[in-house]
């Protein structure tokens, strides 16, 4: 098992999900990361969008675990809501938006749109998924 990463599904009033565009790779992706050593998935999560986006959340619930063997890393999908701030951008983000679950943006991360579904459409319990390909990285080589 490689590192492990997480997912931030934040979904607004209006059912729309927060996505950010990335500087590099340039694609529109889910608030997250990977989790740091003595650190929990949610913490993670929660330190993850407060770094990107600005907002502190609250982790309501696990949404998906992602095996991406078997040459990407596992990451959990958790469902979010915003406790306080309003979305910026960062390094990181260089643009955010509120996006339909049904009509999101491109270029995106290939794997996310399954996680996003499962998270505004799943039941009361996590899906379990496996989404094998290449790295993002390896999709969307710096040019």
């Amino acid at each position: 098992m490689g590192v492990l990463g997480v997912n931030a599904v934040i979904v607004n009033a209006d059912g729309r999900v927060l996505l950010a565009l990335r500087d590099r790779p340039p694609i529109w992706n889910l608030p997250g990361g990977s989790v740091e050593p003595g650190e929990t998935p949610w913490d993670a999560a929660i330190r993850e969008v407060r770094e990107e986006v600005g907002l502190e959340i609250a982790v309501e619930r696990l949404s998906g675990v992602y095996d991406r063997s078997p040459e990407g890393d596992p990451v959990l999908g958790f469902i979010c809501r915003v406790l306080a701030g309003e979305p910026t951008t960062s390094a990181e983000a260089v643009r955010i938006g509120w996006f339909d679950p049904t009509g999101l943006p491109s270029p995106m991360n290939p794997y996310q749109p399954e996680r996003i579904t499962d998270a505004v459409q799943a039941g009361p319990a996590a899906v379990l998924r496996h989404q094998p390909g290449p790295s993002v990285r390896e999709l969307y080589p710096d040019a």
